[in-house]
């Protein structure tokens, strides 16, 4: 397996590293390539994200690093983009799209923020049904490609971080596995790789990566390709599982990254 991480966080978003530090780190664990991704930004949500000047400087203060280090090291300057930015993403080598929110008129409720949160929309805008919460949440996963260009569908079920032990739904029941699967067959024929990321993993949330393993093995079924990521935002975590959790049709080759 190729030694590469293509999820990646820095102090230009929310990780606690800068991208030389990453580097530095990826070179010390032999690694061929490394990209960055930073939350893109979000004007209704800024706690986490990229400022808005950045979008044009994380790119080219990537690109003086991949200089610095080419003969260590390829370096690329990627974007987490979430479906619901409007910040352009033309200047990067690679688009991972990503559904933090759900959105029920001018809420945006985070799907990754906490239990409570999670039965706040379901109560507050589903009738308590968390299945209808579940299905607005993969009917806008359905979605991501068109709407961000992405590349790399970013942590599928990112829905599931709280729901250890299924205190939030069942994630055998048939109604949720139909949405989720449902998702996935509107996203294969786009083209679109599929991040198996290892962040709650390493996180200490799930014992599994995104997406759960029948979520994967549809994906699988249905010959869609994955792409190993660690979601790391410190150089510890980097190529976090990738020895356990590599599926053998694993994207390893660049061939889908917008440029060389």
């Amino acid at each position: 397996m190729i030694l590469q991480d293509f999820h990646t966080h820095t102090t230009f978003s929310d990780g606690s590293n800068t991208p030389e530090d990453m580097i530095r780190a990826a070179i010390a664990r032999g690694m061929e390539r490394i990209g960055f991704s930073d939350h893109s930004y979000t004007h209704f949500d800024e706690r986490y994200c990229m400022r808005r000047s950045y979008v044009e400087e994380e790119p080219r203060a990537i690109a003086a690093l991949r200089e610095k280090y080419k003969e260590q090291i390829e370096v690329y300057s990627g974007v987490e983009q979430d479906y619901w930015s409007d910040a352009p993403t033309d200047g990067f080598d690679y688009v991972i799209g990503s559904v933090h929110y759900v959105r029920f008129g001018d809420e945006y409720i985070g799907m990754d923020e906490g239990a409570d949160l999670f039965r706040y929309a379901a109560e507050k805008y589903c009738s308590g049904d968390p299945y209808q919460l579940t299905a607005a949440y993969f009917r806008t996963v359905a979605d991501v490609k068109r709407k961000t260009g992405c590349d790399v569908v970013g942590h599928f079920d990112v829905i599931r971080k709280f729901n250890r032990g299924g205190q939030l739904f069942d994630e055998n029941d048939p109604r949720y596995l139909a949405q989720a699967f449902a998702a996935v067959d509107a996203l294969l024929p786009t083209g679109v790789l599929f991040e198996i990321n290892t962040g709650a993993v390493h996180g200490g949330y799930r014992d599994e990566p995104y997406p759960a393993p029948a979520i994967r093995d549809y994906i699988a079924s249905k010959g869609g390709r994955f792409l190993m990521s660690s979601d790391s935002h410190a150089t510890g975590t980097l190529l976090y599982g990738f020895d356990r959790f590599a599926p053998e049709n694993t994207a390893a080759d660049g061939a889908w990254l917008r440029k060389k």
